[in-house]
């Protein structure tokens, strides 16, 4: 039995710990303010920060603000809320991404949960607009479907079985060529956490929290590691 076979969505009782988010969201409405005083200022360069499935910008509001008082140039994506790739919302983000660029120069890309997949995906195609890399508890590697999220997607898709993609999936584990951060925690209750993990490689690096997996943007270890990786120059590449 392969790494692949043995991986399987969290078990239950972590899902029941997802109910954490609301203790990790209260800690940084009270102490966000002391944290942000004690976090790296930016150099102004442009932050996209991309939601996870079933989330929009409201969800990563609290995370944009503090980012925007260390000095960067913060921007949701704009999409309302995120149900998956659709061209549309493909053809949006590389848009978006590309006037970024243009306007602020090279971009960090931050995706929480499926989010992360996008932005790995927009690294990958156009990885000259694109400074570093950070997903927070993103379905990255070894199975998609280790997720506590597939009863969901099967009942978007009106009931019918969910196909999964395992040769698409595995020639996209591969990291785009930029610094890329992987944050995971390994009681997350919606992503098995082995799959939230990069595969190792010069410009690589996985950096565990402890935490729920919906509290991540909120999570006040994550907001710390993503001060400190901003503030690295841009040709410093990630270190596992």
């Amino acid at each position: 039995m392969n790494s692949e076979d043995r991986v399987t969505a969290p078990a239950a009782h972590l899902l029941l710990l997802e109910s954490r988010v609301w203790q990790e969201l209260g800690w940084l409405a009270l102490r966000g303010r002391a944290l942000t005083n004690t976090l790296p200022r930016g150099d102004g360069h442009p932050v996209l920060i991309v939601p996870g499935f079933g989330a929009g910008d409201l969800a990563t509001l609290p995370l944009r603000r503090i980012l925007t008082r260390l000095g960067y140039r913060v921007h949701g994506w704009g999409l309302g809320t995120n149900l998956g790739m659709k061209p549309r919302v493909k053809k949006e983000l590389a848009l978006r991404l590309h006037k970024l660029h243009q306007r602020h120069g090279a971009v960090t890309l931050i995706g929480w949960s499926l989010g992360g997949v996008f932005v790995r995906e927009m690294a990958r195609h156009q990885p000259e607009f694109v400074r570093r890399v950070i997903t927070l508890g993103s379905p990255i590697n070894l199975r998609p479907d280790a997720n506590n999220m597939m009863p969901v997607f099967q009942l978007i898709n009106r009931g019918r079985a969910v196909k999964v993609d395992m040769d698409g999936f595995r020639r996209r584990i591969t990291p785009p060529p930029v610094p890329c951060t992987a944050i995971y925690t390994r009681t997350d209750g919606i992503v098995a956490w082995p799959c939230c993990r990069e595969p190792d490689a010069p410009n690589t690096e996985n950096v565990e929290v402890s935490g729920s997996h919906f509290g991540l943007p909120f999570n006040m270890q994550v907001i710390r590691i993503i001060a400190e990786r901003l503030a690295r120059p841009a040709e410093t590449a990630a270190t596992g």
